[in-house]
């Protein structure tokens, strides 16, 4: 008489509300215990549920027929938690019965490539990516972004993988995880895919030089990886360009980033390549955060190509290219550049909402309808071009601002970093900018239960009726996020977050003074909203 097998329930399996793993587009969570207040819901069978939701959303989404075996990569930056994560992501991926493809310390724009890439000696293309990364958060957190040869996954494809998680977590059982151990152990395959991918970014630059082999050579450029996965740009990239790049600094890979956060938008970070540009009398710095996404550059003066400054840059970059094209931006760039863009180089912006997506997703929207536009930029250092399919890609950033410098020297206007400083003249820049944030207190009885975005609409909704009574202020006719007001040789933007219980209020003026009555002129509209955290804005208008 045969015995039916049995099988058996995971023992002390904690429970986890993987809905609150997603962030947008991305998920992330908590990997490393250690922090207080911050428990890990970040585990290694989270991660295989949440790769075995994905194997099988992929399978759905290519239509698979069971005549080939889809092929998914796996790369991570240098957190300390990614390669537990990548082996746990590895089995959910081997278990559900497709092949894994690992390629260990990557950046996220190389994981999306992978799926374009037409090399079968490097097991190209794949059907699907994921990255192993959490962005520039602190060294305890993790987190996931997936790509398919159409991009990367939206919101609706995430909060779907994260439901299909939940019930495979919640069935797992002993036999289940024992499996996929076995399959991980015969359908698992390593590869070196960097190699392709920083290839294939020397080639753009030497091919805007006009195929010559050193088209960097004289230039001494210093890059900062802030101890992310960014450092191969030295010795991969610029080096085979024939660029020097002594002086180059924390491009070993270390999650628990010590000498500063990797991170663009970083006042530290961007002071600690500033310093190394001027210490070493470069022509340029480049600094990446940890997955490569975003950049920011520095010229040979010290003065910062980040945030609106960068964005003005690549506009005029691709304006060249493409004249009167869109230019598609986040909600919190200045006036400034909106006039620059427009007035000065003859483009369109089209200033959208916050989030990367939302840029990339509004400037294929604007093609599909005959609407021509070539770059989608945001203020975090986020940039994608039409011409690398969209790929928000910070190291393609900065090739083509290498590609200008290059292109300069090869057509006799000299060398530096000045080509670059000039086509931004004309930007004309605030004063004095702000950020604070305004926390709803989700607790708070004025909420009777209901939403923080619902509170927080209210608000926006209040300060909006009283602006439309103040003559000094002015509403932006055309908006798409948020409340943005003029006023005061300035203006200010009132926003709800996308993700979580805050609302951001960004001023810019030409003057402290006059920010601070854009200021009261919020404070004044907001002031009886108990639940809304206003100390820093009370702080602000009172200190300045």
């Amino acid at each position: 008489m045969s015995v039916a097998p049995t099988t058996s329930a995971v023992p002390s399996i904690d429970k986890v509300d993987f809905l609150k793993l997603q962030n947008g587009s991305d998920i992330r969570g908590v990997a490393v215990a250690g922090v207080e207040g911050e428990p890990v819901n970040l585990t290694e069978q989270v991660a295989e549920a949440i790769a075995a939701a994905f194997a099988g959303w992929l399978v759905e989404k290519k239509k698979a027929d069971g005549s080939r075996r889809l092929r998914v990569s796996i790369g991570h930056d240098s957190r300390i938690s990614a390669q537990r994560l990548q082996d746990a992501i590895s089995r959910g991926i081997a278990g559900a019965g497709l092949d894994v493809v690992q390629y260990g310390l990557a950046s996220t724009p190389a994981m999306f490539n992978s799926t374009l890439t037409e090399d079968h000696g490097f097991l190209c293309p794949v059907d699907g990516s994921i990255m192993i990364t959490a962005s520039h958060l602190p060294y305890n957190r993790n987190g996931f972004k997936f790509f398919t040869n159409a991009g990367g996954l939206g919101k609706a494809d995430i909060k779907d993988i994260l439901e299909r998680a939940a019930v495979i977590y919640n069935n797992f059982t002993v036999e289940d995880l024992t499996n996929s151990k076995e399959k991980a152990s015969t359908s698992i395959r390593r590869v070196d895919y960097m190699t392709i991918y920083t290839s294939d970014l020397v080639n753009a630059v030497r091919k805007a030089a006009g195929n010559i082999e050193k088209p960097l050579e004289g230039f001494h450029i210093v890059v900062d990886a802030g101890n992310g996965a960014g450092g191969f740009f030295a010795a991969k990239v610029l080096e085979p360009l024939g660029a020097v790049t002594t002086g180059s600094q924390f491009l070993e890979p270390d999650g628990l980033f010590p000498n500063h956060i990797p991170n663009p938008e970083d006042k530290t970070a961007m002071k600690a390549i500033t310093q190394a540009v001027l210490d070493n009398k470069a022509d340029l710095g480049i600094i990446f955060d940890t997955d490569v996404d975003r950049s920011a550059a520095v010229d040979s003066t010290g003065r910062e190509f980040n945030r609106n400054r960068l964005i003005a840059l690549m506009s005029a970059i691709v304006l060249e290219e493409h004249p009167g094209t869109t230019i598609v931006t986040d909600s919190v760039t200045s006036d400034g550049l909106t006039t620059f863009i427009e007035k000065k180089l003859g483009g369109k912006h089209r200033r959208f909402k916050r989030g990367y997506k939302n840029v990339i997703d509004e400037a294929i929207r604007l093609n599909s309808i005959g609407e021509e536009s070539h770059l989608a930029i945001e203020t975090s250092g986020h940039g994608a071009l039409k011409e690398n399919n969209w790929l928000d890609d910070g190291a393609y950033l900065m090739v083509k601002i290498l590609n200008k410098l290059a292109s300069a020297r090869a057509s006799g206007m000299g060398g530096g970093s000045t080509v670059l400083t000039d086509l931004v003249q004309g930007l004309q820049e605030a004063a004095f900018a702000v950020e604070l944030r305004l926390k709803i207190n989700q607790d708070h009885p004025d909420l009777k239960g209901g939403s923080f975005r619902n509170y927080g609409e209210a608000v926006l909704k209040h300060l909006e009726n009283s602006i439309e009574s103040d003559p000094k202020l002015q509403k932006a006719s055309v908006n798409y996020e948020g409340v943005r007001v003029s006023g005061f040789g300035g203006w200010f933007l009132l926003r709800l977050s996308l993700h979580d219980p805050v609302l951001p209020l960004n001023i810019e003026a030409s003057s402290n003074e006059d920010a601070v009555k854009l200021g009261l002129a919020v404070l004044a509209a907001i002031n009886d909203f108990s639940a809304l955290d206003k100390s820093a804005l009370d702080k602000f208008v009172q200190v300045s």
